[in-house]
């Protein structure tokens, strides 16, 4: 069985879902929405951590049925639930502990 830790690391395999789960924290985003205030993440690597995140229940994916097609990518109450965890990564960095 996994320890805390290794389960919360599981979520966070790669260095985008962060960003991503910060972003979304403000709302649902479209998926251009979330390429640009994300940053240098390319369509495939965006599209794979939002996938995952998906299977994860970490967010939902709602598709439009309009035209042009709309999708929007919000946190369920799983990705909402890593606030304390967010929250208590940044209080470590302030503290200085740790060296950029």
């Amino acid at each position: 069985m996994r320890n805390s830790v290794e389960t919360t690391l599981a979520f966070l395999d790669s260095k985008w879902k962060l960003p991503i789960i910060c972003n979304l924290l403000l709302g649902p985003k479209r998926f251009g929405e979330l390429q640009r205030s994300v940053g240098a993440i390319s369509k495939k690597v965006l599209s794979e951590n939002l996938r995952s995140m998906e299977g994860d229940g970490l967010l939902t994916r709602r598709a439009y049925t309009e035209i042009p097609p709309r999708v929007e990518y919000r946190l369920t109450e799983v990705g909402y639930s890593f606030i304390p965890v967010i929250d208590s990564l940044c209080k470590w960095k302030e503290s200085g502990k740790i060296v950029q």
